[in-house]
């Protein structure tokens, strides 16, 4: 059947075809966003997504040339949602072993509020990089959406398809047009 690619459990997935590799106890282990997607389920696509293009932009500037040993990756972040956390989880094994801590302290609110909270910093072998999102992927309407408490099934919907559309906007960008490297 040609048609959009699936992972395991069912969920239609973007065409990305990159990966992210990792070392442990010797061996690579590659990651792409459908690997990433189907640990995460079909809940936060765009914050598996923002995961997947932070991991590739520290990982090029701390590690450059070679994969970094997984379990050596330490991941403090302003930013709370599931999707994110997912992410990064099955790449790294962050959240399970304690390195992976979600830090509101981080938020930078001289960024506006649709930024603000988009803010990750990543750490391999004692190198810290902090990832800032770069303007025109995050909506207001996406921001607001998201942050209501009571949505209806139509507003759910809404949300679902925005976040798809998050998805595949990061995904189809570089990771260095998506995250900057702050100062």
């Amino acid at each position: 059947m040609v048609g959009r690619p699936t992972c395991p459990c069912g969920l239609t997935v973007s065409d990305v075809d990159e990966t992210i590799l990792v070392e442990e106890r010797g061996q690579l282990l590659e990651f792409s966003y459908t690997d990433m997607l189907c640990y995460a389920g079909p809940y936060s696509p765009a914050g598996v997504a923002n995961a997947f293009k932070v991991m590739q932009r520290a990982f090029a500037a701390l590690s450059p040339n070679q994969p970094p040993q997984r379990r050596s990756i330490v991941i403090r972040t302003a930013f709370r949602g599931p999707g994110a956390r997912d992410g990064f989880e099955a790449v790294t094994r962050a959240v399970t072993d304690g390195r992976y801590t979600v830090d509101l302290a981080l938020a930078r609110p001289d960024r506006g509020r649709l930024l603000q909270r988009f803010v990750f910093q990543v750490a391999i072998a004692g190198r810290t990089a902090t990832l800032l999102l770069r303007k025109g992927f995050v909506t207001a309407e996406f921001i607001d959406l998201a942050g209501k408490s009571d949505r209806s099934q139509a507003e759910e919907a809404h949300l679902d398809e925005l976040k798809a559309d998050l998805a595949q906007r990061v995904l189809a960008a570089a990771a260095e047009d998506v995250y900057d490297l702050a100062d």
